[in-house]
């Protein structure tokens, strides 16, 4: 980890198996994820580091790099004591959540990814100019990085149970990209909900249906170390 490259400020919450949370390009754990925390934390540990420039976590003094990132996002988690986790990502968080899967297969126990993507289509790098000229400098160089992803050649090499839920009436990350994860990693199930992208906000309840059924089927290890289920 380059010395440019601040720690993640982040929240641990709940008790029970580890959940580590990986938000979306320009949002936050707050911003995502906070209709539905509280449901997430009554039986789990959940961490929830912010990425550079998100939250109270400094920018960063170069370029974003996703392995770099991801390796922070993990490593807020081990850090915290919990060493073994499911991996829940948003957006941009399902690369950090993919790449996760690969770079640390002993520390990533399952899989939940919703609104994703392997890579950007046409229609998510059209979009990208509005969002760097409406949005903060701070979060310029999350925008900056999503042109550089490419996880598609890590999908088939996903080990672990996997849930990929598709937004249907997604206007920023169409639910091609969904489809496309879940079709790439092996043994994966799939939902759809009908919601637009940030559909923890949108849609809460509907989203937590599948999510926690689909968590409660796992035999996943206990949060922090030394705990069990």
């Amino acid at each position: 980890m380059r010395d440019s490259f601040p720690d993640l400020a982040t929240t641990v919450t709940g008790t029970g198996p580890g959940l580590l949370l990986a938000h979306g390009a320009t949002g936050s754990i707050e911003g995502n994820f906070a209709p539905v925390l509280p449901a997430l934390a009554a039986a789990h540990t959940v961490v929830a580091p912010d990425y550079p420039g998100s939250g109270r976590t400094p920018v960063a003094d170069a370029p974003l790099d996703l392995d770099e990132l991801t390796d922070s996002v993990v490593g807020s988690a081990v850090r915290r004591g919990v060493g073994r986790f499911a991996v829940l990502g948003f957006s941009l968080g399902t690369l950090v959540a993919v790449r996760a899967a690969v770079r640390h297969p002993e520390r990533v126990a399952a899989l939940v990814l919703t609104a994703g993507f392997a890579r950007p289509d046409d229609h998510l790098l059209g979009l990208l100019p509005g969002w760097r000229a409406q949005g903060p400098p701070a979060l310029h160089p999350h925008i900056d990085l999503i042109p550089t992803l490419d996880t598609t050649g890590d999908l088939a090499e996903v080990a672990v149970p996997t849930l990929v839920v598709a937004t249907t009436a997604d206007s920023m990350v169409l639910p091609a990209g969904s489809r496309a994860l879940a079709a790439g990693i092996r043994g994966a199930r799939y939902a759809e909900i009908d919601s637009d992208h940030v559909v923890m906000v949108e849609r809460p309840e509907e989203w937590l249906k599948p999510v926690l059924g689909f968590l409660r089927t796992l035999s996943l290890p206990g949060g922090k170390d030394g705990e069990r289920e």
